[in-house]
């Protein structure tokens, strides 16, 4: 990583690079970049600004990004150093703060946020306090002499087994905003929430099912639950889907579970998602609980004669099927496959 430290005299800058190798996540803590240098002749009004510190583990693939906002930091307070010297007597009281403190502050924050977006590309999004970092102060007395000093703490592991992450956020989407409405190439930002223990995490099985049903003729399936409260669900048709985070109830996750029915065009290759189903029920019924019990749903029959696909799916409040502790474990969901007959 650059690092420049800079001493001011007049319009002219003499500026020692340090270069810091590449590792793959670095914590990296700048001390003084950012800071106003001091002119040469004591007495000298300078920029001062607060320290700059980056006291979390840098991704080498955002290193590139950081890097070079670093350095803008550094060039910002020498171009308003520079213009603070050049307009030296001019103006009212307030124009130092409105002509130089204030444009040098928006530009700091965005630079800052930009480091941060940097990072939480790959990793999670530090919040390094750039409102509070991008107010900078006049000193009279040139006294701004602070130098650059990096320093690097022991490597820290990038997730994912130094894979590192894509995205936690929308900050970087380019897709719309997601409204709670059920649409389509739009971010969600609603957190994912609580997360129960591996024994507590929700569980359903389908436990009976017909092997064979008549063309719209009634018939029945058995789904057993298992740490789920049934007693959450927002209406997805009134703006409630992805808007609400996970919540646990004494360990145990509140929401439903979805019922589905349809028909599947082939059973060698995986069929195409867009098509409502034939069947479709969410159960939320103030039942449920650690224990396991079970419900019957009543389907009204299906349309044509065929290889059906049953399945039923736990849901949160928001209707995302509950998170588990371990990577490893069975998601609450189940499925058969039935035939239907004329």
């Amino acid at each position: 990583m650059a690092m420049y430290k800079s001493r001011i005299r007049g319009s002219r800058v003499n500026s020692r690079r340090w270069r810091i190798g590449a590792v793959v996540a670095v914590a990296i803590t700048v001390t003084g970049v950012g800071l106003g240098v001091a002119s040469a002749a004591e007495g000298t009004p300078t920029i001062v600004c607060p320290q700059v510190k980056i006291g979390v583990a840098v991704p080498a693939q955002a290193q590139a990004d950081v890097n070079s906002n670093l350095q803008l930091l550094d060039k910002q307070i020498a171009e308003a150093n520079n213009r603070l010297a050049a307009t030296k007597g001019q103006g009212g009281n307030n124009f130092v703060q409105n002509s130089i403190l204030g444009p040098l502050k928006d530009k700091r924050v965005s630079t800052i946020n930009r480091i941060e977006i940097a990072i939480g590309r790959f990793a999670n999004k530090p919040n390094l306090n750039a409102e509070q970092l991008g107010v900078c102060t006049v000193s009279q007395n040139g006294n701004g002499n602070a130098q650059p000093v990096a320093t690097t703490a022991p490597a820290a592991a990038v997730p994912g087994a130094n894979l590192g992450i894509l995205t936690n956020s929308c900050d970087t989407s380019k897709l719309l905003a997601h409204d709670g409405f059920q649409k389509g190439d739009r971010c969600v930002s609603t957190e994912f929430g609580e997360v129960a223990s591996a024994a507590n995490d929700a569980s359903l099985l389908i436990t009976q099912s017909p092997p064979v049903v008549k063309v719209n003729t009634p018939f029945t399936l058995k789904v057993s639950t298992r740490n789920l409260i049934r007693d959450r669900f927002l209406a997805a048709g009134a703006g409630g889907y992805y808007v609400e985070s996970s919540v646990l109830q004494n360990g145990i996750v509140r929401g439903h579970f979805h019922t589905a029915c349809r028909m599947l065009s082939s059973t060698k290759v995986a069929p195409d998602p867009a098509p409502v189903p034939a069947f479709f029920v969410a159960t939320e019924d103030k039942q449920g609980g650690k224990a396991p019990d079970t419900v019957t749903i009543q389907v009204a029959g299906l349309p044509t004669s065929g290889t059906a696909q049953c399945a039923s799916w736990a849901g949160d409040g928001s209707h995302r099927i509950p998170m588990m502790e371990r990577a490893n474990q069975t998601p609450a969901f189940d499925a058969v496959k039935l035939r239907v007959v004329n």
